[in-house]
């Protein structure tokens, strides 16, 4: 079952690149999210009613639900202002690394789970990659501003975010089936995007520029993380969430093809460094 949850991760990570990449060519940053999440949240809402009126959960497990649904809301709005600083290339690495460094830790700590010593050498294999993608490294130390910081700041808390509601969600997993635990978490993410939509009055402009991108996007978006839930149910979480990193490898490449932005072959390089950490996190981890 692990290579079953080994191709569901790598599709995970690849579907959640081509929507990132939708998000960074969008309009509006905020208006695209709030639509491509709002189709399935329309979709999935009959089917959450039904599981939980047909099993109710215990006050506890609807705790649980609430603060996942919390944690979306942040990490929304933190995406959304992320995705206006930086390029798809500097950002992602850092959201997505910043989980990577984290969530084995943590699941190690509270989950009572394990990693190998080269699951861990591979962990730091993975995250040096996503350093060196970032441009921490290259950047000389007179040219880091504000402009510089801001957007490492922001992702690294979208990152942060990532890694708590990855842990709650696996919680809640024991309570609620993935599709319903997905609807959950887009009730969260569409309540914190409403208002910011709402005021912006582009809703209707951004359909007509992007119709077709957001349809798909509708798709991609819940599609990457439902896949992540389901590889969840049939493996460690610390061997499992790193793997979905290969994400990173996918929107370095999407940002330096189809974006057109900078420092091609240093990142290219380093993807292919994070691509070896995940090998030994999957085969010897």
């Amino acid at each position: 079952m692990f290579i079953v949850s080994l191709l569901l991760v790598v599709a995970s990570g690849l579907t959640h690149a081509v929507w990132s990449l939708f998000t960074k060519r969008s309009h509006n940053k905020s208006v695209f999210l709030w639509a491509i999440v709002m189709v399935t949240t329309i979709g999935l809402l009959p089917y959450l009613i039904r599981e939980l009126w047909m099993n109710p959960l215990s006050l506890k497990a609807y705790g649980f639900l609430l603060l996942s649904a919390c944690l979306q809301s942040i990490y929304a709005l933190l995406l959304a202002r992320t995705y206006n600083m930086g390029d798809l290339s500097q950002v992602y690495p850092i959201m997505r690394g910043t989980s990577t460094l984290f969530i084995p830790i943590g699941s190690v700590l509270f989950l009572r789970e394990s990693l190998s010593g080269y699951g861990w050498l591979g962990l730091l294999c993975m995250v040096f990659g996503f350093l060196w993608l970032s441009g921490i490294f290259t950047r000389k130390p007179t040219s880091i501003d504000a402009g510089t910081v801001k957007p490492f700041l922001m992702a690294l808390s979208v990152g942060l975010c990532t890694t708590c509601y990855v842990f709650v969600d696996r919680i809640n997993l024991q309570h609620v089936s993935a599709i319903s635990l997905l609807e959950v978490t887009n009730i969260g993410f569409m309540a914190a995007l409403t208002p910011i939509v709402l005021r912006s009055k582009q809703i209707r402009m951004e359909w007509k520029l992007n119709a077709k991108i957001i349809l798909l996007g509708a798709l991609l978006n819940p599609g990457s993380y439902l896949l992540f839930l389901f590889a969840m149910q049939y493996a460690p979480v610390a061997h499992i969430s790193p793997i979905r990193e290969i994400g990173t490898v996918f929107a370095t490449i999407l940002g330096i093809v189809v974006l057109k932005e900078k420092q091609g072959t240093l990142r290219i390089i380093c993807s292919i460094l994070i691509l070896i950490g995940i090998l030994v996190i999957s085969f010897f981890g």
